[in-house]
């Protein structure tokens, strides 16, 4: 009887043991996979706004990376908040390191930063052509846990402890830290970021006022005009393109497209013409 006794009060202890490390991972970079983060259900106000302004203003812009800064601004904005690391270098970095969510390393892993594994990792893993050949990098149940991620691998290490000493606005200073702390070993790093901040007023999300963006939003419909004027109706379909944002370029739902085009599903082909207009 007392040697089961024994046995019991060895098997709390051993669950409580495993009890805290758990909660120790959750709330800082242990090594361990950070699971704080679930999925964002929708876009903030910020990105629906700014995004659909810049559509309107400049179709030259790249629709997937209008997708990105639509997916992910509030993540970014939310981790501002939280680590004082200007949400306008997170998503520019994002951007640039993920290509725009399509890489390899953020499709099948969710690493949209491009975080190598380093000493003491104990989370999954994928191995990753880089500057050498199968290197280590990160895996993430979700897109948003690389953010929480990044947001702890920049505040928590000394070699980026420089950068919070400048203003969360000045995104330029940021850019130029990041190459010189060692975080990437592209000598145009800096400037490919500040291209990509300065193209999509990424900016605007380190200053601005949710109240300023509620009242474009409740006049958007003098925003979300087509930008792109629809010449004999037809638009030919050119490599990287897809439905969704074909239907976006010109402000028409899928749903509309594939009914004037007799398409059964969302698959198309270069080079193939799509009715736009159906007058």
């Amino acid at each position: 009887m007392r040697l089961k006794s024994v046995f019991y009060i060895v098997f709390l202890l051993f669950l409580a043991s495993c009890g805290s490390k758990k909660k120790a991972i959750k709330t800082k970079n242990t090594g361990g996979e950070i699971v704080k983060h679930k999925p964002l259900n929708s876009p903030d106000i910020k990105a629906i706004v700014l995004t659909e302004k810049l559509a309107k203003n400049n179709s030259n812009l790249n629709l997937e990376t209008l997708a990105y800064i639509r997916k992910y601004a509030a993540i970014a904005v939310q981790e501002m908040q939280d680590y004082k690391i200007p949400a306008s270098i997170t998503l520019a970095q994002g951007i640039l390191e993920s290509g725009k969510g399509k890489s390899e390393l953020a499709l099948k892993s969710n690493n949209h930063f491009g975080i190598k594994c380093h000493s003491g990792w104990q989370g999954k893993r994928v191995y990753h052509d880089d500057d050498e050949k199968g290197e280590c990098f990160r895996k993430y149940k979700h897109p948003e846990t690389s953010y929480k991620d990044h947001s702890l691998f920049l505040s928590q290490r000394r070699r980026y402890a420089f950068l919070f000493n400048y203003q969360i606005t000045d995104y330029k200073k940021w850019a130029y830290g990041l190459k010189k702390a060692g975080y990437a070993t592209d000598k145009k790093y800096p400037v490919k970021l500040i291209k990509i901040i300065e193209d999509y007023q990424l900016y605007q999300f380190d200053t601005a006022n949710n109240e300023t963006f509620k009242h474009d939003l409740e006049n958007r419909n003098t925003i979300t005009k087509p930008a792109v004027i629809v010449k004999n109706n037809y638009h030919t379909v050119q490599k990287g393109e897809t439905l969704y944002a074909i239907s976006r370029k010109y402000n028409i739902s899928i749903n509309l497209l594939k009914q004037i085009n007799n398409l059964k599903n969302n698959d198309i082909a270069i080079g193939q013409k799509l009715l736009i207009k159906n007058e």
